[in-house]
């Protein structure tokens, strides 16, 4: 097995370590694809979908794993962290920071769901809202990074948040060996990169990305990350413009393919997980369930498909509106 970059196995190890006592061990659970109305050509005897319910991670989502190491891995000045984000990884890094003792200041596009920005608020964090999308909340960052000499913990193209993440996977696949395929939403691709690099091909890993916000997929038809459209339903989770640098080489060597999903899919994992699993996920949370709801992605007979719901920082909805 080779091994992508400094992005190991062993690293991926001890910051596991590390982070362990700042995060929940979430919960996986074994679903009927027929309570979803899925047969996937087996009727009853389809094996039964895993979900990891990493929505109730601190902070609402798999971010408080990237921030944690972040925080710890890394010498954080005097000045604070700071960070862009279109949510999640905002909230997960003021979470981060007030449990650390750490000053934060946190930059999100005018897109960000007033759920997140509530959240942000609520950890005690400075917040900056300012911008259309996730490129323009970045480059007031990076700014601000200039003139104060505050940290930058950058949502997925850094080291340190690629570990955090990889942690998720090897978390995952401890608690259901049986799996076959690995289902993972993909924005920035920090999450995708650090749970391939643990996987390191040992299961199939395909991202999920929403037809509004092709940006692995753009990526992997140029050879290389390119800017791609950053729209649709879960603009505030998925839709960063282009994936890192970091975590493409990563992709391109073990995740198996990437597939989009139309927001209609994604609404409707989201009223879906509600009805039967009871579980309330923002858009990006619900886009892995999507893939198979849709089609988009359809499993081989006798496929054991892990699900990762991977974030639940939303308002309240009436799903049956």
């Amino acid at each position: 097995m080779t091994e992508p970059g400094n992005i190991t196995r062993a690293r991926i190890v001890a910051t596991e370590r590390l982070i362990a006592p700042h995060i929940r061990y979430t919960p996986v659970i074994e679903i009927a694809p027929e309570d979803f109305g899925l047969d996937f050509g087996r009727g009853k005897d389809a094996p039964p979908l895993t979900f990891k319910l990493e929505l109730l991670q601190h902070a609402g989502s798999f971010k408080a794993r990237g921030a944690f190491a972040n925080l710890l891995l890394r010498e954080v000045p005097a000045a604070g962290v700071a960070a862009a984000s279109g949510g999640n990884h905002g909230a997960a890094v003021a979470y981060a920071a007030m449990k650390l003792g750490v000053k934060a200041k946190i930059f999100v596009p005018k897109v960000a769901s007033p759920a997140k920005i509530a959240q942000i608020r609520s950890y005690g964090a400075a917040l900056v809202i300012e911008g259309e999308r996730y490129a323009e909340a970045l480059s007031l960052s990076e700014a601000y990074v200039a003139e104060s000499g505050a940290l930058a913990v950058h949502a997925f193209d850094q080291p340190e948040t690629l570990l955090g993440q990889g942690t998720l996977a090897k978390e995952f696949l401890e608690q259901a060996p049986k799996v076959d395929t690995l289902l993972v939403a993909v924005g920035g691709g920090g999450l995708i990169g650090g749970m391939a690099a643990w996987v390191a091909g040992e299961a199939k890993i395909v991202g999920i990305e929403p037809e509004a916000a092709p940006t692995l997929h753009r990526a992997f038809a140029a050879g290389h990350p390119v800017e791609a459209p950053a729209g649709g339903i879960a603009a505030d989770s998925l839709a960063p413009r282009q994936v890192g640098a970091l975590m493409f080489p990563i992709a391109r060597q073990y995740v198996a393919e990437v597939v989009l999903v139309p927001d209609e899919a994604i609404r409707q994992a989201q009223k879906d997980l509600w009805r039967v699993m009871r579980q309330v996920a923002e858009p990006g949370g619900a886009a892995a369930l999507s893939a198979l709801l849709c089609g988009a992605y359809k499993p081989a007979p006798g496929e054991r498909v892990g699900v990762l719901l991977c974030g639940g920082n939303t308002t309240a909805v009436d799903f049956d509106r």
